[in-house]
């Protein structure tokens, strides 16, 4: 029942979080009347909601990510859990673009689509948790890993625990910091030539060159 995001209230969301860049969202779906369990009860009710398909490294849905939004604000639904996950996410997570010798990955999708404003043409991961982030399974064909980890303890430890794991792999890894508490809050805060100035010197020389600076206009015009 799922369908494409755009013309929804998921595409109305994630632009009012300054997500502009909708290119390859295609594991981003829109559900206009999603169930959901009401905290503590054994009641049932449905609203709209953003549905995202969490693949493994071949691409096989392994789990869904659900997140409810309020018709009227276009913001998070007003329920205790508005973001809500089923099936095995362990390992896996909500792919743009396709991963070969160097992508990114962080927690939350809307900080991994923020980032791909600036970064358009990189393949990132959204791990959905900090507890996912480090046990993120890596592409065999990765040489560099760019880690955008949350500014909380939390973060802090995933972000060290999978660079490490990177390393003993042979990968190189890049911790990618906020200046906020995550990329979608500065993005939010500070406009997009503001982000890309702070994202430029986390970046290694050629991915700069690379991803950066080469970056295509088109990507972020309205559609």
């Amino acid at each position: 029942m799922a369908k494409p995001i755009a013309g929804t209230i998921v595409e109305t969301y994630l632009r009012n979080r300054g997500i502009t860049a909708l290119h390859e969202t295609g594991t981003l779906r829109y559900h206009p009347s999603c169930y959901y369990r009401v905290d503590g009860t054994s009641l049932r009710q449905a609203g709209p909601a953003m549905i995202a398909a969490v693949t493994d490294l071949d691409s096989r849905i392994t789990g869904v990510h659900r997140t409810w939004l309020d018709p009227a604000s276009s913001g998070k639904a007003a329920i205790a859990t508005p973001r809500r996950a089923m099936g095995h996410l362990l390992g896996n997570g909500v792919r743009f673009g396709t991963a070969q010798d160097v992508m990114a990955t962080g927690e939350g999708i809307e900080t991994v689509l923020s980032l791909r404003i600036v970064l358009p043409t990189m393949p990132m991961v959204a791990a959905l948790s900090a507890a996912h982030l480090a046990s993120l399974i890596l592409p065999p064909t990765l040489r560099r890993l760019y880690v955008a980890h949350d500014n909380d303890a939390a973060g802090l430890t995933a972000r060290d625990q999978l660079a490490t794991r990177a390393q003993d792999a042979g990968i190189e890894a890049h911790p990618l910091t906020p200046s906020l508490g995550d990329f979608n809050e500065d993005l939010c805060a500070f406009g997009i030539d503001r982000f890309r100035s702070a994202l430029r010197p986390q970046l290694a020389p050629e991915d700069v060159l690379r991803f950066l600076i080469r970056q295509p206009v088109l990507w972020l015009r309205r559609r």
